[in-house]
């Protein structure tokens, strides 16, 4: 590979990277060219994107970046692939679980970059995987606040019944 083509990769994963909140950088080093191809299958299934590249090029392009990255070029050792999620933060740590379920024991998590948050270290898997999405949480939301207005409303409703209730009796006994 020459240096203007590492150069143009370096440029195009620096706009990437810049471009998406949410990536994990992944161990593939001992990942069969099968086992990376039914991965990458799966991530394409799920709206993901998964590129291998060199731990150089992975250096430099995350040099480019505005934010402080040095947690993450230290973990870059052995082959490294990128995991890119435009939709959610959890997605790509519940691709990896659902991966290993099915007997695959890798790809190991190396580090992970979730809107200027890193995580470092496979032990983190779980806890990536239960970040909720910019959609759930909105959900969760407009729940709690919807929740009080129902609890009035029954309360209204069902008092009100009471009452008719109380009155029909009291108005029959006469």
């Amino acid at each position: 590979m020459t240096r203007e083509e590492k150069e143009i990769i370096v440029k195009d994963l620096s706009e990437k990277l810049a471009n998406t909140n949410y990536f994990y950088i992944t161990d593939s080093s001992a990942m069969t060219v099968a086992g990376i191809n039914q991965f990458r299958r799966m991530a394409f299934d799920r709206g993901l994107e998964y590129k291998v590249y060199k731990n150089t090029l992975i250096k430099k392009a995350l040099d480019t970046l505005d934010t402080d990255t040095t947690a993450l070029t230290g973990v870059l050792k052995g082959s490294s692939g990128i995991l890119f999620s435009t939709e959610s933060g959890n997605a790509p740590a519940k691709l990896i679980k659902d991966f290993r379920k099915k007997g695959n024991t890798l790809p190991l998590l190396k580090g992970a970059f979730i809107d200027s948050g890193i995580y470092v270290g496979d032990d983190q898997l779980e806890t990536l995987s239960n970040i909720k999405s910019k959609n759930e949480l909105i959900g969760d939301i407009i729940g709690l606040l919807q929740s009080p207005a129902k609890n009035v409303v029954s309360a209204l409703q069902s008092s009100g019944g009471k009452l008719a209730g109380i009155l029909k009796t009291l108005s029959e006994k006469e």
